[in-house]
């Protein structure tokens, strides 16, 4: 288009833009532009995590190595911390609270050992992934990558420990007289179906914390109580044996005492199967599946939030 000035000049405008009136979206759409940041589809999501798969073992490896690196025993207090532990509530609840009375020594020294390593397990993975995102939020906004690479690496941490400190359990349980047979086999399975559960209970705890930071300071204490009520210091039947079957029952079937108890059953000769509630590795496989797909569908809902704000 063109026009004559008052000079009798000849002025070309420019012609109108074939965008002129199209709206941001449709913008977007004619030139195939995206959302930074945008949550991907479930199975493009469970695909870029499996991409980074060498990235969740080595971050995971570097923080458990990192975590004792200003302590002059090192790695040693991944053993030294539960194993203290263990001996503290040996003496209130094993001597002076008498809840060993029903077990003979050389079943609940072992009993305890492994309750006090099993459960820390769980609680160590939820209080990582509670800090999974808040605590790393200069990772989280400066790289773009699938957010649930970090409570699924903390969890893998958690794990990591807890092998190394299985050679201690096992010299524990061989010095009372449990010696390896074939039920130490089932010592696999109950890792990675608690594993599971660990990851799927870190991923619900990284979203939640990621929205509220507050909540690292209130999980400490919903954790000693877990503790208290999943029989780690004491056999859940026995203790409740004069109280109503049903508080029993309850107690028995939460997660954190059923991956216990079957540690136990694996690793210990004196601690048998009467011990176990019915069906109880149906459980245990339900409470890893449900879990860990709920938790990781739940943490992929919020994925393009993490780091705002």
């Amino acid at each position: 288009m063109s026009e004559t000035t008052h000079d009798g000049s000849v002025a070309v405008s420019a012609p109108p833009s074939p965008d002129e009136g199209l709206t941001a979206a449709q913008l977007a759409a004619k030139y195939g532009l995206s959302v930074s940041g945008a949550r991907p589809s479930l199975f493009e999501y469970v695909r870029q995590l499996w991409d980074r798969r060498h990235f969740i073992l080595a971050f995971s490896r570097a923080k458990l190595t990192a975590q004792y690196s200003q302590a002059k025993l090192g790695q040693l207090w991944q053993v030294a911390t539960p194993l203290l532990n263990a001996a503290v509530y040996f003496f209130i609840f094993g001597v002076i609270l008498g809840a060993s009375k029903h077990m003979p020594k050389e079943v609940y020294i072992p009993f305890l050992v492994t309750g006090v390593f099993v459960f820390t397990f769980t609680q160590s993975s939820v209080m990582a992934g509670v800090r999974a995102i808040s605590g790393n939020l200069g990772l989280v906004r400066a790289l773009h990558f699938p957010r649930a690479s970090l409570p699924i690496s903390f969890a893998l941490q958690q794990l990591q420990q807890l092998l190394f400190s299985m050679i201690v359990l096992f010299l524990v349980a061989v010095g009372f007289g449990s010696y390896p047979s074939m039920s130490w086999l089932l010592i696999v399975p109950v890792l990675v179906l608690q594993f599971l559960f660990n990851t799927g209970l870190a991923l619900i705890m990284a979203r939640a914390g990621a929205k509220t930071p507050d909540l690292a300071q209130l999980m400490p204490f919903v954790m000693r109580t877990w503790m208290y009520a999943s029989g780690v210091m004491f056999s859940i039947p026995i203790m409740l044996a004069d109280k109503p079957d049903w508080i029993a029952t309850v107690l028995q079937w939460n997660p954190a005492a059923i991956y216990m108890d079957l540690m136990r059953f694996a690793l210990i000769d004196g601690y048998g199967r009467e011990n176990l509630p019915h069906h109880v590795w149906a459980a245990a496989l339900g409470w890893a599946v449900l879990t860990a797909v709920g938790g990781f569908v739940y943490f992929w809902k919020a994925e393009e939030r993490y780091g705002r704000g």
